[in-house]
């Protein structure tokens, strides 16, 4: 068909405007292309928000017994925060949904149970982000965007559960709750929670933002009206509904294929490379391969005897100046080896930086010309 002058914009599609497999761009209407149709370009890139969602990186190991506080444990970026919620194991299983590409994922287990928690009880699995990343979720403003949680969860512990975000900077939150249906079973959940136009991220290296998945919440927190739209942090509001996860030795609770991106819908799950992984990991944790062995190490030359000087380049910049802790063949913090010679202990780390370190001081004696060696971490977690 022709036309005088252009052609409407509401015509209909015609050979015409197809060439080559190509749709003219007079044929698509405003905003129609989103993030999830696109399969290329930077916009598809990293939009994940999440690290490690897979669970793929573990550097400090595959197993932690006996937990009853905060601490990273297992997959990196994935913090375990408890009190008085019993006594739990936390490793990296192979367990996974079937034929979803993963490998690993973050399981916990109760060795000791609190059937009967108290008002200020709480256990969750965290994820801490930097504002200075956040900053394209317009947050705080009238565009803000929403955001879209998605996940595979597994327990024999059916029932309610409750995701939740906060916003550190201006103690805002929202709340939403899943349910897991069938026990032992993994299943997919989505959440979508709505962008907030009050309260801008800072935007720097600092805590801004936070995603919680809550097992355990005592009536501090489960009290109120769960808040389904941004408030100001009410604490009873936050997890109203959770079941108790922590009420049996027989409960475990798996997660893996965590993705938090900006939109409405959720794409599908992120997979990046293992090195491009690792080292976004390594912005917030790094070590020498084996704490504690000589299976990676690194060399340091006495200078004299509160001295020894040596070079540590980190992998990658960490987010912050890091504390750098040692260790000497025997797994003892705080010390080094000397071949030939007792270790030394009381090492403290001088000069560090976002990049690396290059000298150990010791309260012990260091041997002038003598050569030593260490394995070490690097902390620089929110």
């Amino acid at each position: 068909m022709s036309y005088i002058g252009s052609k409407p914009a509401d015509a209909v599609l015609e050979t015409d405007d197809i060439t080559d497999g190509v749709i003219t761009t007079s044929k698509l209407a405003d905003d129609s292309v989103t993030n999830p149709k696109l399969s290329t370009g930077s916009q598809q890139n990293f939009r994940n928000i999440i690290i490690n969602g897979d669970m793929s990186i573990a550097q400090r190991g595959t197993s932690a017994s006996g937990l009853t506080g905060g601490a990273y444990n297992t997959a990196d970026r994935f913090y375990l925060n408890m009190g008085t919620a019993g006594t739990w194991t936390n490793t990296i299983s192979t367990d996974v949904p079937t034929g979803q590409g993963f490998a690993k994922s973050f399981k916990l287990d109760c060795t000791t149970a609190n059937a009967s928690l108290s008002a200020g009880s709480y256990m969750t699995v965290q994820q801490r982000f930097e504002g200075q990343n956040l900053q394209y979720l317009k947050k705080g403003t009238a565009n803000a965007e929403s955001l879209t949680l998605s996940f595979w969860v597994k327990s024999n512990k059916t029932g309610t559960y409750i995701a939740y975000l906060r916003d550190g900077d201006n103690t805002r939150d929202i709340s939403k709750s899943y349910t897991i249906d069938s026990a032992n079973t993994w299943e997919k959940k989505t959440l979508t929670f709505a962008g907030d136009t009050t309260g801008t991220l800072d935007n720097d290296n600092n805590l801004s933002f936070y995603v919680y998945f809550w097992l355990a919440a005592g009536t501090d927190y489960t009290s109120g009206t769960l808040a389904t739209s941004w408030q100001s942090s009410t604490a009873a509001n936050n997890a109203v509904g959770q079941v108790n996860l922590a009420d049996s030795t027989s409960n475990e609770w798996l997660i893996t294929g965590v993705q938090l991106e900006a939109g409405t819908t959720a794409s599908d799950f992120e997979f990046l490379p293992v090195d491009v992984n690792l080292q976004r990991c390594q912005r917030y944790y790094t070590q020498v391969a084996t704490l504690g062995g000589l299976n990676g190490h690194n060399f340091f030359y006495g200078y004299n005897v509160s001295e020894a000087p040596g070079c540590v380049i980190f992998p990658t910049t960490m987010r912050t100046t890091p504390t750098v802790t040692t260790y000497d063949n025997a797994g003892n913090s705080g010390a080094i080896h000397k071949f030939g010679s007792p270790d030394i202990s009381g090492v403290t780390v001088a000069r560090a930086s976002t990049t690396g370190y290059g000298t150990l001081n010791t309260s012990g004696s260091f041997v002038a010309g003598g050569i030593y060696i260490g394995t070490w971490k690097a902390d620089a977690e929110l």
